[in-house]
């Protein structure tokens, strides 16, 4: 877990997903000479903070948003949302600015928010949850784990991919943005007709802990039924415990794969979680593993 540790320990909020992205460009170009395969690996200012890796001749491409939920500090102690977080008063968040690093907790005031700091905060300041990660024989339970699993899915994947795309993208909590210049990209230089989407969705009436990885087959967008039925089917033969989630509403970078020029099919895959956008996600370390299996599977077989 020391990979994941260190994910979970970088603040990368929506639009300033530097620090992330430099601590993949290091352990990438670090590990990727020990992987099967070694990749072709794109990044710099023509992507912005973003990072893809084209491992031998891709047949599908991953996506994981590598931003996380988080606050922008206003005027007058007042803090504006970035994403969706789900805030109680007194929950901690951390940040820096010009004049050093900032420890406050959240206070809501007849529906608004704001920061206890006590000095003023530069206005513009992005601030996060405070991180608390608790591990146990059956759960973690962290700030960010959406999407943080998703990138530790990605880099593990890494290992042993020896066809495919994998991309790190940016500012999916908040609207998206990037995927669009990622997918001309990858359609210029080698090109794709499907994807997965490496994220974490919610635990609800219908997907339960520690019954494997889910497999969206709807959220508020709809993949292609046929791409679906091919998923299901390999994952069925697979042997990997997995879930199959029915959803109307919620997001992530399938959305902006199905609204692109490109006629690409895409499917959203990732384990479940428990107190989502908050302080304390909480995932099961069972479906965690049928998550990373079941990539390694598809990404083999599709």
């Amino acid at each position: 877990m020391e990979l994941l540790n260190k994910l979970l320990n970088i603040q990368s909020v929506s639009g300033d997903e530097r620090s992330m992205t430099e601590f993949l460009i290091d352990y990438i170009q670090q590990r990727k000479f020990q992987w099967k395969v070694q990749p072709d690996f794109y990044f710099g200012e023509r992507f912005q903070d973003c990072l893809l890796l084209k491992f031998g001749k891709p047949r599908t491409a991953v996506f994981a948003h590598i931003d996380t939920i988080g606050f922008t500090v206003r005027y007058e102690n007042q803090l504006v949302p970035i994403g969706g977080p789900e805030v109680d008063s007194d929950e901690y968040i951390v940040g820096k600015d010009s004049l050093g690093p900032i420890l406050c907790k959240i206070v809501e005031k007849e529906g608004d928010l704001f920061h206890d700091f006590p000095r003023s905060i530069e206005r513009g300041t992005l601030l996060s949850y405070a991180q608390n990660i608790r591990i146990d024989k059956e759960f973690i339970q962290a700030a960010y784990l959406d999407n943080r699993l998703g990138i530790y899915n990605c880099l593990k994947m890494c290992e042993s991919l020896e066809h495919g795309w994998v991309v790190f993208s940016t500012y999916e909590e908040h609207g998206g943005g990037s995927v669009p210049f990622l997918l001309k990209f990858i359609e210029e230089t080698f090109p794709i007709k499907q994807a997965l989407v490496s994220d974490i969705t919610w635990i609800t009436d219908g997907i339960e802990h520690h019954q494997g990885v889910v497999i969206s087959m709807r959220d508020k967008f709809i993949p292609r039924k046929i791409y679906l039925d091919r998923i299901i089917r390999l994952a069925l033969d697979s042997g990997i415990p997995f879930q199959l989630e029915v959803e109307g509403t919620g997001g992530s970078d399938g959305r902006e794969i199905q609204l692109s020029p490109y006629a690409i099919d895409w499917c959203f895959i990732g384990a479940a979680e428990d107190n989502v956008h908050t302080p304390s996600e909480k995932v099961s370390l069972l479906d965690l593993e049928s998550m990373l299996a079941m990539y390694r599977y598809l990404m083999k077989h599709l």
